[in-house]
């Protein structure tokens, strides 16, 4: 798998690109600092763990379809994080329980592919 972060321009969006799956994956924590417009990573770490908690105890499937890579942080070390899968309901869902008021929000100019 090839790691290559898509950049914005407060934040790094980390992603992998699985080529045997032909699928890339992206960090969720790091997709809900940018829906949130969240400048520490720490509050959106804590908001994606609250609400997994939240989801868990609802017997949602939402986290069920989050897996976990291990991708490299900001100090250069690896962590495991839970990641999406781009392109299928499987990223949507992750996604869909945020407050339709995030979720909707159109798509970030900033972000490049």
């Amino acid at each position: 798998m090839k790691a290559l972060p898509v950049l914005s321009e407060q934040h790094e969006i980390r992603r992998v690109y699985d080529e045997r799956a032909e699928t890339w994956v992206f960090s969720v924590v790091d997709i809900i600092q940018v829906l949130t417009q969240q400048p520490d990573f720490q509050a959106a770490r804590k908001y994606w763990n609250k609400l997994k908690e939240r989801l868990t105890k609802e017997g949602s499937q939402s986290v069920t379809n989050c897996h976990r890579l291990k991708l490299t942080a900001a100090d250069g070390k690896n962590y495991l994080t839970d990641v999406a899968i781009a392109a299928t309901q499987r990223a949507g869902a992750c996604v869909n329980p945020l407050p339709p008021s995030i979720r909707d929000l159109p798509e970030h100019p900033r972000v490049k592919p």
